[in-house]
């Protein structure tokens, strides 16, 4: 189910797809920094091959300007529709404009630009990060009673989950004066790194104060339960664990007890994403903004939805 903003105008559509043409669409993804990007890969691929898209396909290895070499690759390449999941929120304006000069409508998926002019882009297809991160905070205040000191792992610099999921955390544990972040710091959305951060938490003077952690993504929350156990913590239990995106590896933790909550952010848009393509080429209105919508699971719905996982 999705839910959509306000209409706007697809007239910057630069070709019509009609009778037998073949739509072409570019994307340029992150890279495959976790099971979620991978999932939301696949998305996009199989979408595009049921609906019978030319889908030109870029990883950018999570480095921007692989990103923008892709960007401008696709317009040389006269695509009918660009897309693209941004690394970072900000230096995208000159690359866009190039694209709007070019008459190519662009897609946003799964995170946002920060742009003087929210015309450079037609769409934006994906969640809603602050919503996610309050939800993670409310939960933990729910089930500590108002009072957690908390280790956070933090996505990658300047990436938009990374930004908006901490700012939505913070605003719902701000309503509980026994609530705390005391450290915080980079796992760059990745397992090693997210184990690697957690190891450097366990190993500081004050780590047996620490009675939470707040992952903003699944791997990096499966990366500190690998530090906990190798530790000799018990992830779930001596340490609560709250975390974002819901992969399959999350809910196999749940039920075995290491993780107590992930916030669903569901990455299965390919089908939206293809289906706004197709309207952008033609002239046709599309809505501004499509947000997916998603759950809270934790140890009393985890194991019946777990089955249903497709990610």
């Amino acid at each position: 189910m999705l839910t959509v903003g306000c209409l706007l105008s697809a007239g910057c559509g630069k070709k019509e797809t009609g009778g037998d043409k073949k739509l072409t669409v570019g994307f340029s993804q992150i890279g495959a920094e976790s099971a979620w990007r991978t999932a939301n890969t696949d998305s996009l691929k199989d979408a595009a091959q049921k609906a019978g898209v030319n889908l030109v396909f870029s990883d950018a290895q999570q480095k921007q300007e692989n990103q923008i070499k892709a960007l401008r690759s696709f317009v040389a390449q006269g695509v009918d529709v660009i897309a693209f999941s941004p690394v970072v929120s900000t230096g995208f304006e000159p690359v866009l404009q190039e694209i709007r000069q070019a008459k190519i409508p662009v897609i946003l998926s799964d995170r946002t630009v920060d742009v003087s002019d929210p015309a450079l882009y037609a769409s934006f297809v994906g969640s809603d990060f602050v919503e996610e991160g309050r939800r993670a905070g409310e939960w933990l205040a729910t089930h500590t009673d108002g009072k957690a000191t908390i280790v956070e792992l933090v996505g990658t610099p300047g990436a938009a989950p990374a930004i908006d999921r901490k700012k939505g955390f913070e605003e719902a544990i701000a309503k509980y004066p026994g609530m705390k972040i005391v450290k915080s710091q980079s796992g760059d959305f990745t397992r090693a790194k997210g184990k690697e951060v957690m190891e450097a938490f366990l190993k500081s003077p004050d780590a047996k104060g620490i009675t939470a952690v707040f992952a903003h993504n699944d791997d990096m929350a499966l990366g500190a339960i690998q530090a906990m156990e190798e530790a000799g913590v018990q992830p779930g239990k001596d340490i609560l664990i709250v975390s974002i995106d819901g992969v399959k590896a999350a809910f196999e933790a749940i039920v075995a007890g290491k993780l107590n909550c992930t916030v669903e952010c569901n990455p299965l848009i390919g089908g939206t994403i293809m289906e706004l393509s197709r309207k952008l080429a033609d002239h046709q209105e599309v809505p501004r903004h499509v947000t997916s919508q998603e759950g809270v699971f934790d140890s009393a719905n985890a194991a019946r939805e777990l089955p249903n996982r497709k990610y």
